[in-house]
């Protein structure tokens, strides 16, 4: 514990709060940040149909091809 003379322990108290509120606060960003970036649409929806159709075919998976073809093509 750091401790400083002049003040005492009010000091020590300050410090801690503030690392506390930061840490909350980086911990609340990264939150939203992943639940921003988790919402992608369902496999197989019209939605994904048209992102993949935009999407480089070099960049598609095996799986996503595969179910391209099931979901988006064979309609």
């Amino acid at each position: 514990m750091i401790k400083n003379r002049k003040y005492g322990d009010e000091v020590t108290m300050s410090i801690i709060e503030k690392k506390v509120k930061k840490l909350i606060l980086v911990g609340a960003a990264a939150t939203f940040l992943m639940v921003l970036t988790g919402c992608a649409p369902e496999v197989g929806s019209d939605k994904w149909c048209k992102n993949m159709g935009e999407k480089n075919k070099s960049d598609w998976t095996v799986n996503e091809a595969t179910e391209y073809a099931k979901s988006c093509l064979l309609k």
